[in-house]
């Protein structure tokens, strides 16, 4: 009987562990943290083209909408479409903030071609004539 507790013990500790180590790498708390810091931060699942992408920048959060297509070579994402989650937060934001997240965005999908929806659209409307 004291052998199955010690292993069920075992196993309860290495069950804690496991569950430790997965919340520490969820790439979703990463996120959200970032998020909380105001820091830069990309999450996606490049596999899953039907899942949206998210961007946090300055404490503002961004999604990103992704297009299936056809380049020379193959089906990649040809489209992206992003707007923030609150345009309140926006303030302080300049037009190289947006050129930055653009850039990050261009560097996961090459091919793409990357609209904002208002109110950054104008925005950039405005900067690029």
């Amino acid at each position: 009987m004291i052998y199955v507790l010690r292993l069920v013990i075992f196993a309860f500790i290495i069950y804690l562990i496991y569950k430790t180590v997965k919340f520490i790498i969820d790439p979703k708390r990463k996120l959200e943290s970032a998020h909380e810091q105001k820091k830069y931060f990309f999450y996606d699942n490049p596999e899953n083209i039907r899942k949206n992408f998210l961007v946090t920048y300055n404490g503002v959060m961004f999604e990103g909408e992704k297009y299936l297509g056809t380049t020379e070579r193959s089906f990649e994402v040809v489209s992206i479409f992003i707007w923030p989650h609150n345009a309140d937060l926006l303030k302080g934001l300049s037009y190289e903030d947006f050129v930055y997240i653009e850039n990050e965005v261009k560097l996961r999908y090459p091919d793409s071609e990357i609209d904002w929806k208002s109110p950054i659209k104008e925005l950039l409307a405005k900067k690029r004539s």
